[in-house]
C-alpha cells in the first residue's frame, strides 16, 4: 500500500516632416491601454495572487474537515452498532450509503470489529492518519489528490467521537473527496473572480477620479499652452487639491508663467534689437556728418572750441558704445574663442591706454599684474571683458563730485596650478545690496547714471565661454570684482 507523504530616453519628427499627429495627447487613443486599464489589470492580478494563498489552506482546511466527517459519522454510527454482535445488512448498507465508505471498522483497543464492509479491491492508494497530520502535509495531500487519476481508494484512520478512545478506519474512493474538492475549489474561484472584478472596479473608478482625470486635464492645458505660450491666459488653473496632484499644478502654472514672461521678454528684447539696429543706421550717418563738422572746428584758433571738441566726440563714441553692446548682446550667440597665450598686463596696459587713463585728470589706474603672468584666453574677448569692468569703474569714479575723494582703479593678478585669478577694483561708493542679486542680468543697470545694464552680462557670458567666471567680492570696500580664467583641458 502507497502512504501519504511530503511530495515557484528619441527624437520626434516635426509636423512638416509628415509625422502623425495625436488628437488627444494619446490618451483618448485606448483608454485601457493607458495607466488606468494597466492599473486595472494589476488589481485583478494581486487580488487573484492573494486570493490563491487564501486558496491553498482552505483547500487543505476542507480536505481535513471532510474526511474528520466521514470519520465521526463512521465512527458514531460504528458504536453504536458494535454493542451487538450482529449488523443486519440492511444497516450496514446503509451506514455505507450514507459515509460514502466501502469499509469500516473500529478499533477498540483489545478487540477490533469490522462493522460494514463492500467487494474491497486489496490496493489502496493513499493512507491518511489523522493524528499525524500537518499543515504542509495536508497541502501537499490536498494537490495530490487534486491532480489524481484513476479509481484508486483511500484509507481513513482517525478518532471516531471526541473524547473517545475508539479509533476509526474508513476506507473511501479517492473520486469522492476529489469530486468535492473540485467543486469547493470552482465555488472559490468564482468568488475570488467577483471579488476582483468588484475591488478592481472601485480601484479604476478611484484612480479615473484622483488622478488619471487630473493628469488628462493637465495634459490638455500643456497642449493649449504650447499653441500660443505668450498668452497668459492659456495657463492651467489650480483647481485647489491639497495633494501630489495639487502641488503639481502649482508647479506646472509656475512653469508656465514663467516660461509666458520669458518668451515676452524674448519677444521684447527682438523689437528691441531690430529698433537698434535702425537707430544703429542712422546714429552712424549722424556720427560721419558730425566728424566733418569736428575737423572743420579742429581749425578754429578757439581755446573753447579747442577744448570741448574732443569731449563731444568723446560722448558720440560712448553713445555709439551703448548701441553696439546692445547690438552685440542680441547676437545669437558669441563666437567660440580663439584661446592664445596672452601677456595680461599688456592687455591691461592696452585697456588704460583706451581709456585715457595714463593722463587722466583724477583717475589713478594701477596695473599691478605681475610681468610673467600669462592667460590663455581670446585676445579680443578678453579685452574686451577688462574694457567693461574697467570703464564702469571709472564712470562710478567720475561721479563723485567730492575732490578729496581718493579715485583708483587697481587692476591684479595670479596664477593658481592651471588657473587664472584677476581682480578689477576701484575706490567708488560700491554697488547697492539691492541689484547685486541681478548684477549679471542683462539689462540691470548699477549705479552709473544712463548705463544700459549690459556691460556685465557681456563679461559673463565672455567668461563662461573660457569655461571661467565672475563674482564680486562682498567684503571689500569699493568695488572688487574677481575673475577666474582656466587654461584650456586640451
Amino acid at each position: 500500500m502507497k502512504h501519504e507523504g511530503a511530495p515557484q530616453g528619441a527624437v520626434v519628427p516635426s509636423k512638416d516632416e509628415g509625422a502623425p499627429t495625436e488628437p488627444d495627447g494619446g490618451f483618448g487613443r485606448n483608454r485601457f491601454g493607458g495607466l488606468s486599464g494597466k492599473l486595472l489589470m494589476l488589481t485583478v492580478l494581486f487580488v487573484m495572487l492573494a486570493e490563491v494563498f487564501i486558496y491553498v489552506p482552505s483547500i487543505a482546511n476542507y480536505r481535513n474537515t471532510w474526511l474528520m466527517d466521514r470519520l465521526t459519522t463512521a465512527g458514531v454510527a460504528a458504536s453504536v452498532l458494535a454493542e451487538t454482535s450482529t449488523i443486519a445488512p440492511r444497516l450496514q448498507e446503509e451506514l455505507l450509503r450514507t459515509t460514502g465508505a466501502l469499509a469500516i471498522s473500529l478499533d477498540q483497543g483489545s478487540k477490533r470489529s469490522l462493522i460494514a464492509m463492500s467487494n474491497v479491491p486489496n490496493e489502496v492508494d493513499f493512507v491518511v492518519d489523522m493524528a499525524n497530520v500537518t499543515p504542509w502535509s495536508s497541502i501537499v495531500s490536498s494537490f495530490q489528490i487534486l491532480t489524481y487519476r484513476g479509481d484508486g481508494l483511500m484509507r481513513v484512520i482517525g478518532l471516531g467521537q471526541m473524547g473517545h478512545t475508539e479509533r476509526v478506519d474508513v476506507v473511501l474512493p479517492v473520486d469522492l473527496l476529489q469530486q468535492d474538492m473540485l467543486a469547493f475549489s470552482g465555488r472559490i474561484l468564482a468568488l475570488s473572480l467577483v471579488i476582483s472584478i468588484i475591488t478592481a472596479s472601485l480601484v479604476y473608478i478611484a484612480l479615473q477620479a484622483l488622478f488619471i482625470r487630473p493628469l488628462r486635464r493637465m495634459t490638455r492645458s500643456m497642449e493649449r499652452f504650447a499653441d500660443n505660450p505668450e498668452d497668459a491666459s492659456r495657463i492651467i488653473s489650480i483647481s485647489g487639491r491639497n495633494d501630489e496632484v495639487g502641488d503639481a499644478e502649482h508647479r506646472l502654472a509656475a512653469m508656465e508663467e514663467a516660461l509666458s514672461r520669458a518668451l515676452q521678454q524674448k519677444q521684447r528684447l527682438a523689437d528691441l534689437g531690430l529698433a537698434v539696429s535702425k537707430i544703429n543706421h542712422d546714429l552712424r550717418n549722424l556720427l560721419a556728418s558730425a566728424q566733418l563738422f569736428l575737423e572743420r572746428l579742429e581749425h578754429v584758433p578757439d581755446p573753447t572750441v579747442s577744448r570741448l571738441a574732443p569731449k563731444i566726440l568723446a560722448t558720440l563714441d560712448r553713445a555709439v558704445g551703448y548701441t553696439q553692446a546692445v547690438m552685440s548682446y542680441g547676437k545669437a550667440q558669441e563666437r567660440a574663442p580663439q584661446r592664445r597665450l596672452l601677456a595680461l598686463r599688456r592687455v591691461g596696459d592696452d585697456v588704460a591706454d583706451v581709456l585715457g587713463l595714463a593722463d587722466h585728470d583724477t583717475v589713478t589706474f594701477d596695473n599691478k599684474v605681475p610681468e610673467d603672468i600669462e592667460i590663455d584666453a581670446d585676445p579680443e574677448q578678453i579685452f574686451r571683458v577688462l574694457l567693461n569692468l574697467v570703464r564702469n569703474a571709472v564712470q562710478a569714479l567720475e561721479s563723485e563730485k567730492d575732490e578729496t575723494l581718493v579715485r583708483r582703479i587697481t587692476l591684479d593678478a595670479r596664477r593658481e596650478g592651471s588657473c587664472v585669478h584677476v581682480s578689477v577694483s576701484d575706490t567708488g561708493p560700491g554697488i547697492p545690496g539691492n541689484i547685486r542679486k541681478a548684477l549679471f542680468k542683462a539689462f540691470h543697470s548699477g549705479s552709473k547714471k544712463g548705463g544700459v545694464g549690459l556691460g556685465l552680462a557681456i563679461v559673463a557670458e565672455l567668461l563662461k565661454a573660457h569655461g571661467g567666471s565672475i563674482h564680486l567680492e562682498e567684503d571689500k570696500p569699493g568695488t572688487c570684482f574677481c575673475l577666474e580664467v582656466p587654461d584650456r583641458t586640451s
